[in-house]
């Protein structure tokens, strides 16, 4: 492969004067759980990070493509959230909410005004398996109902609620978990029954939500719930109005409808701040992770006045949920997206990106298909066109190939054949253009 030259940045890096990549993953395998997995087959160390850049224990600066795992959403150690954490951190580290604290009543405003309509309440809870458990108990006690509908292909935590309503083998342990819950084909134009060039896809794709609840529950339902956009899945984009179609499925059989935002909100879709909003629908519980804190550990459930008064039925705490650490980082996140226009870059780079893509499928037949919105990309690799197979080992190679030309990607899909490209927010022209011409040739190199 012939080497490309990343953009320029004026950012020096501290010299790393720590233990060596052998040994890090020496003690990794003593000390932490097997269950933990590594990218790329010579694992990378990363040491340092600023905005879109990350460099590893040698030196070396690579392009964070997929933000670590779409959570640095406006850059790593930005200095208006990294200053706001600080400044906390010297004043007050924790303070749980029995007592009064400024910086969670703040940050509770600040993304209230975020959403639509009277999705006004505020809970914060550590991380997106968390928010869709609470989620889900809230809908059940909301409705007094308790079956429950999710999508196959969809992700929603490693907890036993979160792998319950997940659907992909992948990811779910044989232990019980899944009591109540049915899942429905998912609305994925690529791979499903209805294609894109459907413009009553989602429509067809939502009837069998309506089969689901005629056949498969009491008729009553708690609640439905999915990501925007799909994303362990693939950064699978549904079908136009899909989800207008299944929340009047569910709303008519007596559901709640809740929108899994960890990877699709704030601004990153470039059209929209929330990833509901691409399908013109007002969810009634949205859950939040991920982005939300930069790399923070934060996420949040906001819902409506009267779906959250539920929870004065019992006593409820999370001892972190709203620390005063992490509330001052994510209103500095609300501030920073704001200021730099961020929704907008998004919405321009996207658009550059996508088109670049395209070009780049017409070149390499490998590819599939490409979809996604803003920056939240996916480019799913197949070993033939016509029959779709997933190309797992092609998607894996050009994976590796791009790290060593110096940018960092994501895979998905429940083959691993998908490359998510969902880098921080803050990424350039420049950094598009080296994106494009890395992935290029990082795909031209994998073996036909």
């Amino acid at each position: 492969m012939k080497s490309i030259p990343l953009p320029a940045t004026s950012f020096t890096p501290q010299p790393y004067t720590g233990p060596s990549a052998a040994e890090v993953l020496a003690l990794r395998q003593q000390y932490l759980n097997p269950g933990l997995f590594l990218y790329y087959k010579r694992p990378i160390m990363v040491v340092e990070g600023k905005m879109q850049w990350v460099w590893d224990d040698t030196g070396k600066r690579y392009l964070d493509g997929i933000g670590g795992i779409v959570t640095v959403s406006v850059g790593h150690c930005h200095p208006h959230v990294t200053a706001a954490a600080r400044r906390q951190m010297e004043t007050l580290q924790h303070s749980t909410t029995i007592y009064l604290q400024p910086r969670i009543a703040e940050f509770a405003e600040k993304l209230a005004s975020k959403m639509p309509g009277d999705l006004k309440v505020c809970y914060f809870v550590n991380s997106g398996s968390e928010a869709n458990d609470l989620a889900l108990m809230m809908a059940r006690l909301h409705t007094g109902n308790y079956d429950l509908i999710a999508l196959r292909n969809g992700y929603h935590g490693g907890n036993a609620s979160g792998m319950g309503v997940t659907a992909q083998s992948t990811w779910k342990f044989n232990v019980p978990h899944s009591f109540g819950v049915h899942h429905a084909v998912a609305p994925y134009p690529y791979r499903g029954h209805f294609g894109y060039d459907d413009p009553d896809a989602g429509r067809k794709y939502a009837d069998d939500v309506r089969n689901l609840i005629e056949y498969a529950t009491p008729g009553k339902v708690a609640g439905f719930i999915a990501e925007s956009i799909q994303g362990v899945g693939g950064f699978v984009e549904f079908p136009d109005g899909y989800l207008r179609h299944v929340y009047e499925h569910v709303r008519a059989a007596g559901g709640v409808c809740i929108a899994d935002e960890v990877q699709t909100g704030f601004g990153r879709t470039g059209t929209h701040y929330w990833g509901f909003e691409t399908q013109g629908v007002r969810p009634d519980i949205v859950t939040l992770a991920k982005g939300i804190g930069n790399g923070a550990p934060l996420a949040a459930v906001v819902t409506t006045p009267q779906i959250a008064a539920v929870m004065k039925q019992k006593v409820h705490f999370n001892t972190f949920g709203g620390n005063p650490v992490v509330s001052a980082i994510g209103k500095a996140v609300l501030e920073v997206i704001e200021r730099e226009n961020l929704q907008a870059n998004c919405l321009e780079l996207g658009a550059h990106l996508r088109a670049g893509l395209e070009r780049l499928k017409s070149r390499h037949p490998i590819i599939g298909d490409i979809r996604g919105r803003g920056l939240l990309l996916g480019i799913e690799f197949v070993k033939d066109r016509a029959t779709k197979q997933p190309g797992r080992e092609e998607c894996a190679q050009a994976v590796e190939n791009a790290r060593e030309l110096g940018l960092l990607l994501g895979k998905g899909g429940l083959w691993g054949q998908t490359i998510r490209f969902a880098p921080p927010m803050c990424l350039t022209r420049a950094d598009a253009d080296f994106a494009l011409a890395v992935l290029d040739e990082a795909i031209g190199a994998v073996p036909a």
